[in-house]
Formats: structure tokens, sequence, C-alpha cells
């Protein structure tokens, strides 16, 4: 067994999760096949030793200790530290910092670490942190599915309390187009067990996966399968590959289409109008989505969500791609925010610096999309 490399923290994190603590438990993503997802590609997946997490643990509890000033613990000085205790040591004073309350196990994919060493992590965890009140992890369907019921329940007994699953779409058309390596029924199967064992459970919906083509399969056969797991949280994210990237690679017949804002409003509003008996929270929480005001509870919001997608779906055209310009330069954040006289003022020079126009607002934002993907800014 190689000797231990030192602290270390994968790449990234739902933004729920901003003021958790990052455990890698894995690295990368063990499927690594998805063709919309280009954060691990060319990465090899890797199990770290249960040593090397345990040992993280408590290098991060040592240095708590010392940031608290306990007599008891080492001095720390930063100029002698390593490159990876040196970041165990940020990561310690963030927490530290943030209150200590959530812990996120990385990365892509964490429980097809075995169940008993996940369990022996969790174990770990609460016993250096007892005041923790959250850990969770991403984790994909298709290894929901192969976990006991059993190994479930001890890891939510655990402290494992909230599972983030990419649903992305619940068609299986186009799981199978863009290599998800699951079914619907996999997905519904995974998330029922999920809530079963009693652990919070976040699905993220893609935006944008169906194209022009699929937006209505999408939506519908998506809701369905929302419907059947009646998940905690729903949570938008915004479609944003590369111009050129082949989302559907196995399919001769179709070819994506990148879709309008509009078009992806209406898909979101047939996602909502056919969610039904169902008392999830649905958030579209990253600074991506076009709308982010979308945000409330079922049943009882579900009306007012209708509502605001419609809003902007009959705007007049000028209006909407004002909105779309506003949204993505940071002068908007809300559609009432363009009724602010002054923000609405510099976004209609912005359109008219640019030449942006309703008919060609989408191709000028994903332009300006793709430039700042090439600068690593997304």
């Amino acid at each position: 067994m190689p000797d231990y490399a030192g602290f270390e923290m994968g790449p990234i994190r739902p933004p729920s999760e901003a003021n958790s603590l990052l455990l890698r438990l894995t690295r990368n993503c063990p499927w690594n096949r998805c063709s919309f997802c280009s954060v691990y590609k060319k990465q090899s997946f890797s199990l770290r030793p249960l040593a090397d997490v345990i040992r993280d643990i408590d290098t991060v509890a040592g240095f708590i200790k010392a940031l608290r000033g306990d007599p008891d613990a080492a001095e720390v000085k930063l100029q002698e530290l390593s490159s990876s205790d040196e970041q165990a040591y940020h990561a310690a004073s963030q927490w530290l910092h943030s209150g200590m309350e959530s812990v996120f196990l990385q990365d892509g994919d964490s429980l097809v670490m075995k169940p008993e060493q996940v369990i022996a992590v969790l174990q770990h965890l609460r016993s250096c942190f007892p005041q923790i009140q959250r850990i969770t992890s991403y984790a994909r369907s298709a290894t929901i599915a192969r976990i006991s019921e059993s190994d479930l329940q001890q890891m939510a007994a655990a402290g494992l309390n909230r599972i983030h699953i990419g649903l992305e779409t619940a068609s299986d058309i186009l799981l199978k187009m863009i290599n998800k390596g699951t079914s619907k029924v996999q997905h519904v199967e995974a998330g029922v067990k999920v809530r079963r064992a009693g652990m919070e459970l976040s699905e993220y919906v893609l935006t944008g996966i169906g194209g022009e083509e699929f937006f209505g399969e999408h939506a519908r056969q998506t809701a369905d399968a929302l419907n059947q797991i009646n998940p905690d949280f729903i949570r938008f994210r915004t479609l944003r590959i590369a111009d050129g990237t082949e989302l559907f690679p196995g399919s001769e017949e179709h070819r994506w289409q990148r879709p309008t804002d509009l078009v992806q409003a209406q898909e979101i509003l047939l996602l909502i109008q056919h969610l039904e008996g169902i008392t999830s929270r649905i958030k579209s929480d990253h600074m991506f989505n076009l709308l982010q005001e979308i945000d409330g509870t079922l049943p009882q919001d579900k009306q007012r969500l209708i509502d605001i997608l419609q809003t902007f779906i009959q705007l007049e055209p000028q209006q909407r791609a004002l909105f779309q310009v506003g949204k993505r330069t940071g002068h908007f954040l809300r559609l009432s925010d363009m009724q602010i006289p002054g923000r609405r003022a510099e976004v209609e020079g912005i359109c008219r610096q640019y030449g942006i126009t309703p008919e060609n607002v989408d191709a000028k934002i994903n332009a300006m999309i793709q430039e700042q993907m090439k600068r690593g800014m997304f």
C-alpha cells in the first residue's frame, strides 16, 4: 500500500455545501462516461485507503484544536507546513469559522466504497466532531441500487443524512443517448431506497439536456419519476457544454440542438405542471440558472412557481431578451429587477453596445458562455 500522500480535496461540491468540510473518500468518478460531463474526463478513478481518510480527519481535528488555542495542540507554523497540510489548515480554518455543522464526502460517487468503510469514516467523523449536524455525499443511482437497504440504514444511523443524486433526466431515451449508465426504473429504485433509509434526498434535474427535440419527453418522464420518489429537494441545473460536444454520441438519428432560454423555461414549466402528490422543495439555486427565483415547496407553492415561469414566457421578446442579458451580466436576479430604472438602463446600454436583439440574444449569450468556459470560469 502506498504511503499517505497528505490531505486531499476534490474539485467540486454542491452549492448547498459551501460551508461544509470537504472530505475526499474517492478520486474522480467510477463511471465517467456521461457525454455531458467534463469534470473528470482524462482522470482515472481510485478509492482512497480508509487509513488515509481517517488521517485526513485527524489532521483537520488537530488544526481545529490549534486554531481554538488548545494548550495541548501543537504549534502551527504555516511557513513550515507541506502544501497538503497547508490545504488542511485552511480547510479547518474555514470550517471552524463557518460553524462546523456539515461535512461533504467527495468525489463524484463516494458510496462505491465498501459500506463498512463508509460507516467507519462516518463514525470517526462523529467521534472527532460530535457537533456535526449534517454529513452528505454524491451518489449515482446505479450505486445506490446495488447497496442493501440494511447497509444504507446503517450508514444513516452512523450519520450520513443527505444524498445528492444526479438524476439529470428520467427519460430512458435520453439516458441511453447521453450514456448515463442508468435507467428510469433504477433512478426511482435508488431514490425510494434513500428515502426509506431515513436520509434526505436531493435530486438534480439537468435543464436543456433534451435539446429542442426532446424537451417535452424529458419534462414528462422526469416529473413522473420524481412523483414516484418524492425527494426532499428537486434542484435545477442548466446544461453547460462546449460547442462541438457530441451530446448524443450513440445516436445516428438524433443530434442535440442547443435549446433557447425560452424553450428551457417551457421545459421547467411543463415539468412542474406534471408534479403531483409530492412534498418536495424545488430549488433553482445555481448562479448559472436563468430563473433562480424558482424556489418553493410543493404543493402549496406550485402555482406561484408556474406564474413566475409563465411571466417570463409571456414577456414581449424585447423584454425577455433584456432579462436574459441582465441576468447573465449580474444586473438582474429576479424578474422584478427589470423595474429598477438604473439597472434597466445599464442593460439596455449593453444590448445597444453589442447589438443584442431578440433574434440573436441566445447566440450572443452562448458566445459569452463559451468564452468563459475557455477561460476556465465554468
